[in-house]
């Protein structure tokens, strides 16, 4: 089981996420919980991906685009 937190909610807000849970055919709390993992997934990936691209070197990324080779796209890739 996990930790109880209690929210003051707005009751236009309380009343838009019971309507929406209820929609989804989950709990108020099943509701919550999941915005609040999408919510950090979002912010934990773009973390990490700063943290990731602050280590590339421009080097290495010029190195890499030399080594593609210089073909025509398919037809169904073109602009």
């Amino acid at each position: 089981m996990g930790s109880t937190l209690t929210l003051r909610l707005p009751k236009s807000l309380h009343k838009t996420i019971k309507e929406q849970a209820k929609a989804d055919g989950v709990s108020i709390n099943q509701f919550l919980v999941t915005a609040a993992a999408e919510k950090l997934s979002a912010l934990l990936t773009q973390d990490y991906l700063e943290k990731e691209a602050s280590m590339g070197k421009r080097e290495d990324f010029i190195k890499v685009l030399k080594a593609v080779p210089h073909v025509k796209p398919e037809a169904h890739d073109e602009l």
